[in-house]
């Protein structure tokens, strides 16, 4: 992580860590790296997020720049629409899943994906030493321009869309108050779905569940699943680009069982391919990739290390365990309307219910839990653990194997204080205790 940019973006506590002075002269240190107008600009549903819009559009006029302002849409969307509509770059003013007091900026670069670790190292340099341009007397200019449609059409081409609408699937949208609330029912009428919304006004407080979709806190979702007999339901967070789906026996499946069927689906009709996700990922992706003669390649965590190696790599599919999902042929970031099609356009061709495709897995077992932790005590915890266990895995935080079928991998957050623990076992009661194992040790070690 950079001193500023964290596992996605840069984020802080408006108005306490994310200044408006801090974020003016961070803006200026981004339109030094773009180097030139235009810049498309969006941002989600939080309170604070018009304001810093303002401020940011009229930053990158100050240097000459032209901006367009997409609004309120979700992240994906501003992504693909800087890739497809030419801009230099792109600006989403999101927090993704931070409670609501959080907000933050996300530059995409001018090919519709993150900016690379190297870049945003580059924006940093710039920022700190002040080196950004100057003030023009050719001032930019900022409009208004609705994107959403050309987002969604750019979903639907990558779909056999003719097949789902045949279909008249039920599906139930969880939007989370968030930004997918302006996109995802959209798609969803446009292939002829019957959908029952959840949380569906856009509210920067996040009310209904929290900006995070998790098991936990999806019950009512799960609830208007089998109320209305629905095909599917799908949650999103905050900003719209993770999904975590809910089969139509109405249980709440997790990113990576959900990345495995999607996965496997892709494969079949495009063998010979690249896949690419985070080291705390399903172990079984492996072996789907190798039935259709594929590889995997494996990245630290987060969404910009995922994207960043699809670009090269060419890959098809990329993923991480908490519901972020991406299509290669669509645009190589998390998107959780381009999920959603595709989930679709799977259930229609395999003519069977999702609970049998999910069936048909291989059996894995997996979960998450997270411990408050302060920067101070990262260092500490890590220094223990490696000393414990010198043959981890240390690329990212440390993942510590059994065997390839029992692991734990333990990292700090990005974006949050905390570490996170990740665990896949063979069986239920294995994972029930490594996750108990590893939790205590880590409270231990912080409160030594």
């Amino acid at each position: 992580m950079g001193k500023f940019f964290g596992t996605n973006g840069v984020r802080g506590i408006f108005d306490d860590e994310l200044t408006l002075d801090f974020l003016h002269e961070f803006t200026l240190a981004i339109g030094t790296y773009f180097s030139k107008g235009p810049i498309l600009i969006g941002y989600d549903g939080r309170y604070s997020s018009p304001l810093i819009c303002k401020l940011i559009s009229s930053t990158f006029n100050s240097i000459g720049f032209d901006c367009d302002v997409a609004g309120l849409v979700p992240t994906p969307c501003l992504e693909y629409c800087v890739k497809k509509l030419n801009y230099s770059g792109g600006i989403m003013i999101t927090a993704s899943h931070n409670p609501p007091q959080y907000n933050g900026i996300k530059p995409a670069a001018s090919d519709g994906v993150e900016v690379s670790r190297e870049d945003e190292n580059i924006i940093e340099e710039i920022y700190e030493n002040k080196s950004w341009l100057s003030t023009t007397q050719a001032y930019g200019v900022t409009n208004n321009r609705d994107v959403k449609l050309t987002y969604i059409n750019g979903v639907i081409s990558n779909i056999n869309s003719d097949l789902i609408k045949s279909k008249k699937f039920k599906v139930v949208l969880d939007l989370g108050n968030g930004a997918q609330a302006v996109c995802a029912p959209q798609l969803c009428e446009m292939l002829d779905c019957e959908i029952f919304l959840v949380n569906e006004k856009i509210d920067g407080s996040f009310p209904g569940r929290g900006s995070e979709p998790t098991p936990q806190n999806l019950s009512a979702l799960s609830e208007m699943v089998m109320k209305h007999n629905a095909d599917l339901g799908i949650a999103f967070d905050g900003d719209g680009d993770r999904s975590i789906f809910c089969d139509d026996s109405g249980k709440i499946l997790t990113g990576d069982k959900s990345a495995l069927l999607l996965t496997k689906f892709l494969l079949k009709n495009n063998p010979n391919s690249t896949v690419v996700t985070c080291l705390n990922s399903d172990s079984n992706i492996e072996s789907i990739a190798s039935e259709f003669n594929s590889h995997v390649i494996r990245t630290k965590v987060g969404s910009v290390e995922v994207s960043r190696k699809m670009v090269p790599e060419n890959a098809l599919v990329g993923f991480e365990e908490n519901g972020g999902f991406m299509y290669g042929k669509h645009n190589q970031v998390r998107d959780g309307c381009m999920t959603l099609a595709l989930m679709l356009e799977l259930l229609a061709s395999e003519k069977v219910k999702l609970t049998n495709l999910i069936s048909n897995l291989p059996k894995s077992f997996t979960t998450k839990d997270k411990v408050s932790c302060s920067s101070e005590n990262v260092s500490k915890l890590l220094d223990s653990l490696k000393n414990e266990f010198p043959n981890a895995d240390t690329t990212d935080g440390i993942k510590i194997s059994l065997d390839s079928k029992n692991w734990v991998m333990i990292r700090p957050s990005g974006t949050e204080p905390i570490v996170r623990i990740y665990a896949e076992s063979e069986n239920q009661e294995k994972l029930d205790l490594l996750m108990s194992e590893f939790t205590q040790k880590v409270q231990s070690i912080i409160s030594r």
